[in-house]
């Protein structure tokens, strides 16, 4: 029975390094070896500042983990992420998120490396069932990977943590690939087997900030204050799921991965110490809810829009195309003036289907062009091609389905994170202190 550690977080330094202590995460380090760092930076903003709280882990507990692993010896100690953006040719944004978040000092601090992923050579690995990834050969090559999730939740895969932090290591291919239209082996189903190829990784799951309605900063984030641990990721993610008000078997990838390891997805499967799951577990919403059809999000019900499909999206969309879902809402919803929309419709993902008694069909990305361009129950089809879609191309086609939207609002995309910050002013529990590096 692996043993998992919850230990409130109180100080810097101190309290991660009990966590690391209790459960025996870095037992198996011996000195000298390489150790492979994983957090997760899933969106950053370079323009403005933006609610990192819940969506990011907190550059306290990467300081706080590489010091501890400087104290017991370790190598050679690579940082390395992916950051998801809107614009392929971007190569940035990670840079920026690295300098802002202190990596660049810790790398100078603490003699590591701090990398974006994509720049990272890929190897091919073959994960059975027809499934081929590529993954960082940083990754595959450290004698130790160190899996540093936040503890949120995620509108797909209802929680987002060791496992799924795992497909940030892969190329950007592979994490369109795990968005497969298949219904038996889905995203989640992609997402069990990712913990397949590293052997020895060490979890500590940053609930300093939680965060429910994630995986972004359009979630809402809690001062949670939880450090979870484990010298196994499943058995870290069993606690983790248990933590945000989850029963761990309704957690399919888990459910998946624990079944393959021969193990039960319950609590009852680990040893827990330090604190009991029940002193720490809050339920925290997942989903964003949608009319009964799932034709129409609740917040363009309340605006009383009519004569638009939108509908909810599903496994097959992939990262890069959610992120623009969120300023697609808000443009439309805007547009809206009380007249009804000419029956349009708006497909995303790589499932979707059209309704014939649509008047417009508009395809957005490459995905749904592919799957429906030539379908004749798309009516007056309306293409908006590329990986992620063009912004501009976007705007056009929604204004050629006859909703005036105000191109501004596409043109700010990368101010939209500062809207969100309101909502956590006033509320000291909430400060970018924990994204920087600990005084001295």
């Amino acid at each position: 029975m692996n043993k998992v550690s919850i230990v409130r977080y109180e100080k810097p330094g101190e309290s991660v390094a009990r966590a690391i202590e209790l459960s025996g995460a870095f037992d198996r380090l011996k000195k000298g070896d390489t150790v492979f760092i994983k957090p997760n930076i899933v969106f950053w903003s370079k323009v403005v500042e933006m609610p990192a709280w819940g969506v990011i882990t907190t550059t306290r507990v990467v300081e706080d983990v590489v010091r501890e692993l400087r104290n017991r010896g370790a190598g050679k100690i690579i940082i390395a992420e992916g950051t998801v953006t809107t614009d392929p040719k971007d190569t940035t944004t990670g840079l920026h998120a690295f300098e802002t978040l202190g990596y660049n000092e810790l790398a100078r601090t603490y003699d590591l490396t701090v990398k974006d992923i994509f720049d990272c050579t890929f190897k091919p690995v073959d994960l059975g069932d027809g499934v081929t990834l590529s993954f960082a050969k940083d990754l595959l090559n450290a004698d130790l990977v160190v899996n540093l999730p936040v503890l949120k939740t995620h509108a797909q895969t209802k929680v987002s943590l060791g496992l799924k932090n795992l497909k940030g290591c892969i190329d950007k291919k592979g994490r369109k690939m795990c968005h497969s239209p298949s219904m038996i082996m889905d995203l989640e189903a992609h997402v069990a087997k990712l913990s397949s190829v590293v052997k020895n990784v060490a979890t500590v799951i940053d609930g300093i900030y939680t965060l429910e309605k994630g995986p972004g900063f359009t979630g809402n984030a809690r001062r949670s204050d939880i450090l979870i641990a484990s010298a196994d990721m499943v058995s870290a993610d069993i606690v983790g799921a248990a933590a945000l008000g989850f029963d761990p078997a309704d957690i399919r990838h888990l459910a998946i991965r624990c079944r393959e390891q021969g193990m039960e997805p319950s609590l009852s499967s680990v040893e827990i110490v330090g604190e009991t799951v029940e002193s720490v577990a809050s339920p925290h919403a997942w989903d964003y809810p949608y009319n009964p059809e799932n034709t129409l999000p609740a917040n363009m019900i309340k605006r009383g829009v009519t004569g638009l499909s939108l509908p909810k999206y599903d496994h097959s969309l992939c990262t890069y195309c959610s992120a623009i879902m969120g300023i697609l809402q808000v443009a439309i919803g805007s547009a809206y003036q009380g007249t009804p929309f000419d029956k349009v419709q708006v497909l995303t993902g790589k499932m979707m289907m059209p309704d014939p008694y649509m008047h417009h069909t508009l395809l957005m990305g490459k995905c749904q062009v592919t799957l429906n361009k030539n379908n004749p129950d798309a009516k007056n089809p309306i293409l908006v091609p590329g990986c992620p879609p063009d912004m501009n191309k976007l705007v056009e086609g929604i204004k050629k389905a006859g909703i005036d939207v105000d191109e501004n609002i596409f043109k700010a995309f990368d101010m939209a994170p500062m809207l969100f910050l309101a909502k956590y002013a006033g509320k000291p529990e909430f400060t970018q202190d924990f994204y920087r590096l600990s005084p001295g």
